[in-house]
């Protein structure tokens, strides 16, 4: 049974045993080659806290951790997506940043999707967890490899500060979504700020207030004017907030159509959407995917990938809709 109110397409396994299931992965990796489908057969079909409970049995019977065991036997993406299995998700969500920031250049598209889709509690638990996993601030980690207002916006998504109450107060709504509009389309040169404060501060239904008010007033949807006021990283991690206001399973179908489209794929993005999102909104993910583009996700996975890697990613995604 999936948890309540959980919408996704990993659920808990019944009957789960995780003596049994440390034996069948010790199993498919004795002697000679790997027995991949057991190991698709087990861990795509337990949730995170059986996970666990499996990775403390095979410790405990084996004297070495799972994750090295099956590093070790294991390549390439299908390796990526079991390791990421494992974890817990804050733990994966440090990892996933971690391996955005350190090394030559920085994926900003992990920053971005990342620090704009996850509530105020799973910040808090994953700026404690990046802490405890690294020995480091993910702040200092944040802003030592950005600038400007950009970095300005990450560190306000991190203090993880925005308004948790439903309360709309359209007064103020009217006021933001002008002095939003004041601050761009009115006049030359962004206000850059005011976006900020309205953005990362209010709550979702007061913002979807905004947005509407806003539409009202300049005639077009937020989107398009911040596509139009702003560039480059500003302006995708505006509109990421925006989006995932509106519709976070949106957003992350959205990812995924574009980690999929035209020439080769984006694997780490594909590969994180479907690890972090299968327990928690996948189903919704599917349908609004289905939606927009018009065909499945489970088609387009099917036709983008191969092998291994394709069959954990399809048992992540559940059934065709």
């Amino acid at each position: 049974m999936a948890a309540l109110g959980s919408r996704g397409t990993v659920t808990e396994a019944a009957g789960f045993n995780p003596d049994q299931d440390a034996e069948a992965l010790r199993k498919a990796m004795k002697g000679a080659g790997t027995d991949e489908a057991a190991i698709i057969s087990i861990l795509p079909h337990r949730t995170i806290a059986q996970r666990q409970l499996i990775k403390e049995s095979y410790k405990r019977a084996v004297g070495k951790e799972l994750a090295d065991d099956l590093k070790s036997e294991l390549t390439g993406n299908f390796e990526k997506v079991v390791i990421g299995l494992l974890m817990t998700a804050p733990v994966y969500d440090a990892y996933e940043l971690r391996n955005a920031i350190k090394g030559a250049g920085t994926d900003e598209a992990c920053l971005i999707e990342i620090l704009a889709s996850r509530t105020i509690s799973e910040m808090r638990t994953l700026v404690a967890t990046y802490n405890k996993e690294y020995g480091k601030s993910l702040e200092d980690d944040v802003c030592g490899d950005t600038s400007g207002m950009f970095k300005r916006v990450l560190v306000s998504l991190l203090t993880a500060g925005r308004d948790e109450s439903n309360t709309v107060d359209q007064a103020l709504a009217a006021q933001d979504a002008k002095e939003i509009y004041e601050a761009g389309e009115a006049h030359w040169g962004t206000d850059e700020v005011k976006f900020l404060t309205v953005l990362c501060v209010r709550n979702r239904n007061h913002l979807l207030k905004v947005f509407e008010e806003y539409k009202r007033i300049s005639g077009r949807d937020i989107e398009d004017s911040i596509k139009r006021e702003m560039s480059g990283c500003l302006e995708e991690v505006f509109l990421a907030i925006v989006r995932c206001i509106k519709s976070k399973p949106g957003f992350f179908a959205e990812r995924l159509h574009k980690s999929m489209k035209g020439l080769g794929t984006t694997d780490s993005i594909l590969i994180r959407v479907m690890v972090s999102r299968s327990e928690i909104d996948m189903q919704d993910i599917k349908a609004e995917f289905l939606k927009t583009y018009g065909k499945s996700l489970h088609s387009f996975i099917k036709g983008d990938t191969s092998g291994d890697y394709r069959k954990i990613l399809l048992e992540l995604c559940g059934k065709e809709i």
